[in-house]
């Protein structure tokens, strides 16, 4: 699929990040979008940058509140999708939405790592089973499936653990590439790629601390807090000697940090994804150190969570990872 104009895109953790970039571009080039995302602030400052931009004449833009987690918000998405847009087909969608959390096995409880793997991996199956039937009545449809570099190398660090979106990341990788024999067979039409981002500069932090603890507000709670304080007894730090305060600013520091020192903003990496679906790849890497990282695991995957490869890859990319 060469050309989006005219076509009709479903996007999903579109009120930030990539999401909200992907959707900047999709409409900029004459496409039609159905966005959804659990912030109806963010769905509200997506919709307002591009009428700021100018929607093109004709172009439709919806949005949608929708947890891709919850199957009934899903199903609700897809037929207001529909309805709005007066369509029984889609030609692109794009399961973006994720979030951060549930590192931890052990220190994290079961509702945070579930929380996170529910958003992560089956946030993508069950936008994907609701919308298939309407990739398939498209005369052309391409699924696009965010993962991560998090699905190759389930590591952000050697003091960080990160199993909850590792494992959901690996599902969504594994879920796309098996999609490719199921789609010649079935749906011969519809193509596939997974989209492997590194360190994208983007509100993920936040966000993800925000729909842990059910809030869209940018104020650090207390809720929000005790997160942060069980996330650094994960990585096996005594957070009880710290104020709130103290949790508070760091917070704030590292989600500034987080978009001020990505070697790939949200734009670059929107740009980077539609590139990659132009041109019809299984494998859209994203950012100089997805590069790296991938090239890294593959010459040594018996070595990829030693000290040592670690040191490798802070070296060589500038960057360390989990910081």
């Amino acid at each position: 699929m060469k050309e989006f104009s005219g076509r009709i895109a479903v996007v999903t953790g579109a009120g930030s990040g990539m999401g909200r970039e992907l959707v900047r571009r999709l409409v900029a080039e004459g496409c039609h979008v159905a966005m959804c995302d659990v912030s109806t602030r963010g769905l509200a400052e997506t919709q307002a940058h591009c009428e700021a931009a100018g929607l093109p004449q004709g172009v439709r833009l919806t949005a949608h509140l929708a947890d891709v987690s919850r199957e009934t918000d899903v199903l609700r998405f897809r037929d207001e999708a529909a309805a709005q847009h007066a369509t029984d087909r889609i030609h692109l969608l794009f399961n973006n939405a994720g979030i951060s959390g549930g590192g931890s096995m052990i220190a994290n409880d079961r509702d945070e790592w579930e929380r996170t793997f529910n958003i992560c991996w089956g946030g993508v199956y069950l936008v994907t089973r609701a919308f298939l039937p309407l990739l398939r009545v498209a005369d052309e449809a391409h699924l696009i499936n965010t993962s991560s570099i998090n699905g190759f190398w389930a590591s952000v660090g050697p003091t960080v653990p990160h199993t909850a979106y590792s494992a959901a990341k690996f599902a969504v990788k594994g879920f796309s590439e098996a999609l490719i024999a199921d789609f010649r067979i079935n749906a011969p039409h519809i193509k596939v790629s997974v989209v492997m981002p590194g360190h994208i500069g983007t509100g993920i932090r936040v966000n993800s601390l925000k729909v842990l603890t059910d809030s869209d507000s940018d104020e650090i709670g207390s809720a929000q807090i005790a997160r942060a304080r069980a996330r650094l007894a994960s990585m096996g730090r005594d957070a009880s000697a710290m104020s709130d305060d103290e949790i508070r600013a760091g917070l704030a520091e590292r989600a500034r940090r987080f978009v001020t020192d990505a070697p790939t903003s949200a734009a670059e990496a929107a740009s980077i994804i539609l590139d990659g679906v132009r041109a019809d790849r299984l494998r859209i890497l994203v950012g100089p150190d997805a590069q790296l990282i991938d090239a890294m695991v593959r010459q040594d995957p018996d070595h990829a969570y030693t000290p040592e490869f670690y040191g490798r890859f802070a070296e060589q990319a500038g960057w360390y990872p989990g910081r």
